[in-house]
């Protein structure tokens, strides 16, 4: 069967590989130059699946209505006439509670985990390299409350099953010994020891690379501008390369999906929201994290990516705008330099060697993507994955491409499906 793959991010590209061994020829559409330059491109590098759980959580309403008022703050809401944008938050309220957060963290902690183990299959058959870390990743917290918050997470991590330890602020820097130099305190972490690392557009790239060689056609700089159905079935794509046709399609668009999708009455509560990274270039000698560390009060994630520093985080509500606020990469930089202020060298955000970047997130409400059929025979979705698009992408690709290919999926789909 020809199976058309939308979108070239790691979603994208990492479903053509599972789409790919299932028999299937695959083509895949992007409107960039190359694969995953758009959100999958400088991410924080995080593969974590002990970190998979909703933003929505149990308290988070009287963070965000706080943060709204501060200087350097994780989420920054940027109100626009936009329904859709009031509908999404509206629903993200509601998610916020207890029960609900439960659902969904178990949802996500499903798909991330599996996911994981099929990253690791795919390394192996395809050897292919990305800077890969696996010395796991350390959530770091600054006050005692933030620590006793931590003890819940921890509960709920057990009943999964995820191996992990709570650590005082001596044990914080004996895992990452740059930490001696932070100028905040330290109250103690939550030792994540089996999550990984790796960038992830140097995965896409070369994973791309062995798929084209493999058979896989990618055609880039082909915007998909409208999607053609009749009856129940998708008959084509118009771009500006013309229309193109396959007989199934799998879209992975990210944010850009939900706009289209709308044409064929598939309405999904997706909302772009906006992060922001710096990247910088340093040796051996430079204290920086040995893996990867997860400021918790900042919301920040800043990783070792081979001979790089990449420090990423906010969530900036702003509708589809990609413009890098200088604010964005500044409060990036300013967590960074609290902890590793070597590494961050004083410089500022436009400086020479600091590379900023953003991105627009997927994110669903709830937390979990939208995975498989739709009300379309031949169309199937790889959506939502918001912030976890790394942590998720293989787990994501070979279950729609199981379900393309009308076999079972190895893992329960409740909840991750357009009829939750």
């Amino acid at each position: 069967m020809r199976v058309m793959v939308l979108g070239a991010g790691v979603i994208g590209t990492s479903c053509a590989y599972y789409l790919l061994k299932a028999g299937h020829d695959v083509v895949v559409l992007d409107r960039q130059s190359g694969p995953a330059l758009e959100t999958s491109f400088a991410n924080a590098g995080g593969i974590c699946p002990g970190f998979a759980g909703p933003w929505a959580a149990p308290g988070m309403a009287a963070k965000v209505a706080r943060w709204l008022f501060a200087c350097h703050a994780p989420i920054v809401w940027r109100p626009r006439l936009d329904p859709y944008q009031w509908r999404w938050l509206f629903q993200f309220l509601r998610n916020c509670t207890p029960e609900r957060f439960a659902r969904n963290k178990a949802r996500m902690q499903r798909i991330a985990h599996y996911s994981k183990a099929c990253l690791k299959d795919l390394r192996a058959d395809t050897g292919i390299t990305f800077d890969h870390g696996t010395s796991g990743v350390l959530q770091v917290f600054r006050t005692e409350e933030e620590l006793a918050a931590a003890e819940s997470s921890a509960r709920v991590l057990a009943e999964f099953g995820v191996a992990h330890s709570i650590v005082d602020a001596q044990e914080v820097i004996a895992i990452e010994p740059a930490l001696r130099a932070a100028t905040v305190k330290l109250a103690g972490g939550l030792h994540l020891p089996d999550d990984e690392t790796g960038d992830c557009h140097k995965f896409t790239a070369a994973l791309a690379d062995l798929l084209s060689r493999r058979g896989v056609v990618f055609r880039f700089n082909t915007n998909v501008q409208r999607l053609l159905f009749e009856g129940d079935r998708m008959t084509g794509v118009v771009t500006n390369q013309g229309t193109l046709d396959a007989d199934a399609y799998v879209v992975a668009l990210g944010s850009e999906a939900v706009r289209l999708l709308r044409s064929l009455g598939v309405d999904l509560p997706i909302y772009p929201v906006k992060g922001y990274s710096i990247t910088i270039d340093i040796d051996e000698s430079t204290p920086a994290p040995r893996s990867s560390v997860m400021d918790e009060h900042s919301k920040v994630m800043m990783t070792r990516l081979g001979n790089r520093l990449r420090a990423a985080g906010l969530a900036e509500i702003a509708g589809y705008d990609t413009a890098i606020r200088p604010s964005g990469p500044a409060t990036v930089l300013r967590t960074l330099g609290e902890f590793f202020p070597r590494a961050a060298g004083g410089r500022d955000a436009g400086a020479h060697g600091v590379n900023a970047w953003t991105g627009l997130r997927p994110m669903t409400p709830d937390g979990p993507p939208y995975l498989g059929a739709t009300t379309f025979s031949n169309v199937f979705l790889n959506l939502g994955q918001g912030s976890n698009g790394w942590t998720q992408a293989c787990g994501c690709g070979r279950v729609v491409a199981d379900i393309v290919s009308g076999r079972r999926p190895d893992i329960d789909l409740e909840g991750l499906g357009v009829d939750r």
